[in-house]
């Protein structure tokens, strides 16, 4: 089968090579993948894989063979879907990994909701935000754009940061109350911050949370460290945190809430570049340059047989 390999050599350092179909242990499921969606830490960290890997963790398509330990969805079910080789014709999936995907939702709209959107979805469930004032930063991003609509579903005060202006089409109707330039005009205190940029935006957002705040650190786009001054993490009062965040186990369950969310038309999956996988060293500049505002998406060939 075809899959997007590991290469150093090629740009991006991917190339769509043959592999062997991949065998499911009993607890997993085989997935004819339609559609990948690629998110821009994957992209930009690809070279740190070994050369050969089938890279990727975002898919969706059609069951071809069922577990054969009895869970998950049947044959023939469409699925959106989060594990390791992704982007290829055909991965193994463990069935605690996947959701059946809505009638009403379009498969690769389906694609582009796993790990940004999970990603969101549980770093604002971290604390209730109803009537609280959470800050979003790189907020044009895929988490970000999820993240957004998301923490204004939930009843927040949403503040979104972006990098420039020109990054901040869509996410006044996406559900953001205010949109910023960097943290420049935030002069109340947060309660959350769920932060995608890290380095030095990360410890000025930690000077704006209000006691008792929480940021749940889920991107480092700047790819630079964060420095605290001196006494910047003595603070009176309650217990202000900055969480780690990584867990990838038992994304099924949320994937499901998400696809209801875009079935309902609560949630859009923010596609914001569309095209056949044969141009993912295209899709994966245009995201490291960061021109495209949301998910990029991929069409899978699909397998022969």
């Amino acid at each position: 089968m075809r899959a997007l390999v590991v290469d150093p050599d090629a740009p991006g350092s991917l190339h769509r090579g043959t592999v062997d179909e991949p065998r499911p242990a009993p607890h997993e499921l085989l997935l004819d993948v339609r559609h990948i969606s690629l998110n821009r830490g994957e992209v930009a960290f690809t070279h740190l894989f070994p050369a050969g890997t089938v890279h990727g963790h975002d898919a969706s398509g059609v069951v071809v063979r069922a577990a054969a330990d009895g869970t998950g969805p049947a044959e023939g079910t469409r699925v959106a879907a989060f594990g390791a080789g992704a982007w290829a014709q055909r991965m193994a999936v463990d069935t605690a990994a996947v959701a059946e995907v809505p009638d009403r939702v379009d498969l690769a709209d389906a694609a582009a909701l796993p790990l940004a959107g999970v990603t969101a979805l549980r770093a604002l469930r971290s604390r209730p935000i109803l009537g609280r004032r959470v800050l979003i930063t790189g907020a044009a991003g895929g988490v970000g754009r999820f993240a957004v609509r998301l923490a204004a579903l939930g009843g927040a005060h949403v503040i979104a940061s972006v990098g420039s202006a020109a990054r901040a089409a869509g996410l006044i109707e996406a559900g953001a109350h205010e949109v910023v330039v960097g943290l420049e005009g935030v002069d109340r205190p947060v309660d959350l911050v769920v932060d995608n940029v890290g380095g030095p935006q990360l410890a000025e957002a930690w000077g704006l949370l209000a006691p008792g705040g929480d940021v749940q650190g889920v991107g480092s786009a700047s790819g630079e460290p964060a420095v605290f001054a001196p006494n910047s993490l003595f603070s009176p009062g309650r217990t202000k945190t900055i969480s780690s965040f990584g867990d990838g186990a038992g994304f099924g369950s949320d994937l499901a809430v998400l696809l209801g969310f875009v079935a309902a038309g609560r949630l859009s999956p923010h596609v914001g570049w569309r095209g056949s996988w044969d141009r993912v060293a295209e899709a994966a500049q245009a995201l490291l340059d960061r021109r495209i505002a949301g998910k990029a998406v991929l069409d899978v060939e699909p397998a022969a047989g």
